[in-house]
């Protein structure tokens, strides 16, 4: 007798999640599967970004971050494995092309036939996982491409309840967080995770919703240190220092006068939200719905914001894979723009410790895939460094991409113990990287010139000298005037010197694509 079928809609959260809990137990065997040569090996790549913004990028924005982890495809080195990756909608032939050039002894026609790409056909705003459970028979294709439930696994950008019935109803398991785990990624779970495992983090207060809740915190914050200069409200679920907001909290009265409470309120009525298109109540009405944290602005003579990249591998065991200095700008600094790697060895081993902290806990608590940790770094006189940490994303994110272009491409790795990134042949590589590349002179090109601009002035990833620029989120260089790059070296010095000048030969070019030409005739 066959079991009964069940519908995604006709189960409980609960029943959902142990159906879910029975899926991912499944993953070790898939894991230690992998790499083998099977034939039925797969992976599908569902680039979701499910989180929650304030104001929610466009839809061919959006495109545009789900093609960011395009990176992927050079997993088809491996010459038995296939590929599922969905998008919004369809990526144009040319991104494909360029992407299975960079791929190292695989002919690009072989990985383009065991490559499928699935295009939903919806830019709207909402999110790819959104718009997949809205069409059930779109993923009954999707499943059944997949030639072997057993040998396959879902890679998500992050982990929520929509992914998790994504992979319900592909059968297949997630390599990503337990969405329970997900209050443990947000503002106020990270200070109290950190606070837990005993680490530095700035001082603060969590758990707020009104700013009468902040103006108190912050009062108790200025009693303990009333030399503090500013200090930041962060919604819980902001990404990428869009859900921030700068409060300054220097020239107010003593801590304790009378007219302290008075003007701490003016001054949050005055905070300087870093997403400029974010309006005021819009992110007052997050704030109270989702909550959020206040904590200290570090300050010094020399400030850094550096990140730790960590791994938890379904038998549990943690890996660091890398650590990032990362590159902030924005209306106050707090806007991730790109990161260079590997961070500073003047501070990288100490926060390496700290992080490896975390990820054990996290293991311990049931967390899988990739997250970060981010620190503030500053210098005192004596040269010394103090690191804070301020934030884990439980989740992948801006670092991901171009560290995991350098690992496929180069088949290196991280070596804490050192600080350095190795290639096989124990020769050292660096990479600078951003996704915000943008100037309104770009959106006078289009793909197919940037590939001509690329071939031209050899903006190419040399496989010989394992050195070269790769570039990302290309769809949206023409709308948006924007895209992304990793530039690999053998030096720090090197990359940044590849990455200033492929910017500047793409912005000079896109200057001369836009000068007037004589009329016909």
């Amino acid at each position: 007798m066959s079991p009964p079928d069940f519908l995604l809609s006709d189960l409980s959260e609960a029943e959902r999640y142990r159906r879910f809990d029975e899926l991912q137990g499944t993953l070790t065997g898939v894991w230690s599967a992998m790499r083998l040569g099977h034939a039925d090996e797969c992976v599908v790549v569902i680039p979701s970004v499910t989180l929650d913004r304030a104001v929610a990028p466009s839809g061919s924005l959006m495109q545009a971050y789900e093609e960011r982890y395009l990176f992927m495809l050079m997993l088809l080195r491996q010459p038995r494995l296939r590929m599922t990756y969905v998008t919004s909608g369809p990526i144009a032939p040319e991104i494909i092309e360029y992407y299975l050039s960079l791929l190292p002894g695989i002919i690009p026609s072989h990985a383009r036939a065991r490559l499928s790409l699935v295009a939903v056909h919806d830019m709207s705003e909402r999110s790819l996982s959104e718009k997949l459970l809205d069409r059930p028979a779109l993923l009954s294709r999707i499943a059944a491409g997949i030639p072997n439930p057993g040998r396959c696994h879902l890679v998500p950008y992050n982990a929520t309840e929509l992914e998790r019935d994504l992979a319900l109803s592909l059968g297949i398991p997630m390599f990503g967080a337990d969405p329970r785990l997900a209050p443990l990624g947000s503002k106020t779970g990270c200070r109290r995770l950190f606070a837990e495992v005993g680490i530095p983090h700035p001082l603060g207060a969590e758990d707020l919703r009104r700013l009468d809740e902040v103006a108190d915190a912050l009062m108790r914050m200025r009693a303990e240190r009333p030399t503090m200069e500013g200090a930041i409200v962060k919604l819980n679920e902001g990404v990428s220092g869009a859900g921030n907001a700068l409060v300054r909290l220097d020239g107010l009265p003593p801590p304790g006068a009378p007219d302290e409470r008075e003007c701490v309120l003016a001054r949050l009525d005055a905070m300087e939200l870093e997403s400029q298109r974010t309006p005021r109540a819009v992110y007052l009405a997050k704030l109270e719905e989702g909550a959020g944290i206040v904590e200290e602005r570090i300050t010094g003579d020399e400030v850094r914001s550096p990140s730790v990249q960590l791994r938890v591998l379904p038998e549990g065991r943690v890996e660091l894979p890398s650590t990032h200095d990362q590159l902030l700008g924005g209306a106050s600094g707090q806007s991730y723009l790109g990161c260079t790697f590997p961070a500073s060895p003047e501070y990288a081993g100490a926060i390496s410790e700290q992080a490896a902290l975390v990820g054990e806990r996290l293991a311990t608590l049931g967390a899988l895939g990739r997250f970060a940790i981010d620190f503030v770094v500053v210098r005192d006189a004596s040269g010394a460094w103090t690191s804070y940490a301020i934030e884990l994303n439980l989740r992948r994110g801006g670092t991901t991409h171009p560290f995991l272009t350098l690992q496929f491409l180069t088949d290196g790795r991280y070596h804490p113990d050192v600080g350095l990134f190795l290639t096989p042949g124990g020769r050292a590589k660096h990479l600078a990287a951003t996704d915000h590349l943008e100037s309104d002179l770009l959106r006078g090109l289009a793909p197919a010139d940037l590939f001509d601009i690329v071939a031209r002035h050899g903006l190419l990833f040399d496989q010989s000298l394992q050195a070269g620029v790769v570039f990302h989120m290309i769809s949206c260089l023409t709308e948006h005037g924007r895209v992304g790059l990793t530039a690999v070296g053998d030096s720090a010095q090197e990359a940044w010197e590849r990455y200033v000048e492929a910017e500047r030969i793409l912005l000079e070019e896109a200057r001369l694509a836009l000068q007037e030409r004589p009329l016909p005739g």
